[in-house]
């Protein structure tokens, strides 16, 4: 899908405001501060209710005001809502009308890819943002994951209860079957996902870092020693699981590593080139996420220019043709988007100051 239509009410800076997008490019200009990041933001809240700078609840309103709205309408003329009252923590979530009771049902709906300068805690913010990102994929591409991944954390929290309450070995028998069993469900569907992103990202580490695309390595754990079966990791564990009252091994305990002559790959590539991994490596979820067709994603790209040269705009540029899906990119100024503007090339751009957002003839 693309937005078609967003609109904002007491959001942020943004105040009340409406925006008409391109159903392909799309560019937001302003400097620091003055609300264009914030449309990005919206745009994500409706994809995932929260914030992707992880703000808490009564930041995202404007100052005073006791509660938001923020709503957009599709290609296909749909219509998705969130009214979020913050003072009485309480969501109005609607499509189309009908009020929905999950989140989730938006989410279906809603594929939202993004890019910011908070993308790069997946190097440093240690195993949870890589999971966070992986299973964002996930949620999208293998459509049993999000039902498997609650039934596990239900299954998760009720070993590690037993283990805060020092239950006798015994009673863990049963939860153990339950909770092997999940894990193990996960993971083949995580194994899978992790085969198709690491094939496609070697497209696109091919067309924005070519100089790295034999050296580049992405390294999966799935949460227990590939070696051991689970079952046997958490008898073998089971005391020092209760001294410390959770579960040290399982499908939560998932990560990736990025690896470049076997060092962490954060610590070998200038900040230019890690920005060009997460654009790749988010430009593969995006594939794989159209690939499925169930929807179409949204790429958001914020503060295009930062860390980027004339070279890797131009990069940029051309993996942008590759990919089927609406782009909206926020940037300082329209000279930090070279080479992306030309002349035969359908877009739309907006200017945002103080909050009021107005459409800039090309």
């Amino acid at each position: 899908m693309s937005v078609k239509k967003l609109t904002t009410q007491n959001y942020r800076n943004l105040a009340s405001a409406s925006i008409d997008f391109h159903p392909d490019l799309n560019f937001i200009l302003g400097d620091n501060g003055s609300g264009k990041s914030s449309i990005l933001e919206a745009i994500f809240y409706l994809g995932h209710g929260k914030s992707f700078r992880n703000a808490k609840l009564e930041n995202l309103v404007t100052f005073d005001k006791d509660s938001f709205v923020v709503s957009l309408e599709n290609n296909n003329s749909d219509r998705f809502g969130i009214r979020r009252d913050v003072a009485l923590g309480l969501s109005d979530i609607k499509i189309n009308g009908d009020k929905v009771s999950r989140l989730s049902e938006l989410a279906i709906n809603i594929a939202v890819q993004v890019i910011t300068p908070e993308s790069f805690k997946l190097f440093f913010g240690g195993p949870k943002e890589r999971r966070k990102f992986f299973d964002l994929g996930m949620f999208h591409v293998k459509h049993q994951f999000g039902k498997f991944w609650r039934d596990f954390v239900k299954l998760q929290k009720q070993r590690n209860a037993l283990l805060k309450n020092y239950a006798k070995k015994t009673d863990f028998e049963f939860w153990n079957h339950q909770f092997v069993e999940q894990s193990e469900l996960i993971s083949e569907l995580r194994n899978d996902y992790f085969v198709q992103l690491s094939k496609e990202l070697g497209n696109w580490i091919s067309i924005l870092l070519p100089e790295l695309v034999e050296d580049i390595k992405v390294q999966y754990y799935q949460g227990w020693p590939s070696k051991k079966s689970l079952v046997d990791v958490l008898n073998a564990n089971f005391d020092k699981d209760c001294q410390l009252g959770f579960t040290q091994y399982g499908a939560h305990k998932f990560d990736v590593r990025f690896l470049i002559g076997g060092k962490a790959l954060d610590l070998k590539l200038s900040r230019g080139q890690q920005k060009l991994f997460l654009l790749a490596l988010t430009f593969a979820q995006t594939k794989l996420i159209e690939k499925v067709e169930r929807v179409k994603p949204i790429l958001l790209i914020d503060d295009f220019g930062a860390e980027l040269d004339i070279n890797s705009r131009t990069a940029l540029m051309n993996a942008l043709g590759k990919i089927d899906c609406q782009s909206i990119i926020t940037a300082i100024d329209e000279f930090s988007l070279q080479p992306m503007l030309q002349q035969e090339q359908q877009y739309k751009m907006f200017h945002v100051k103080h909050g009021e957002i107005l459409e800039i003839s090309k």
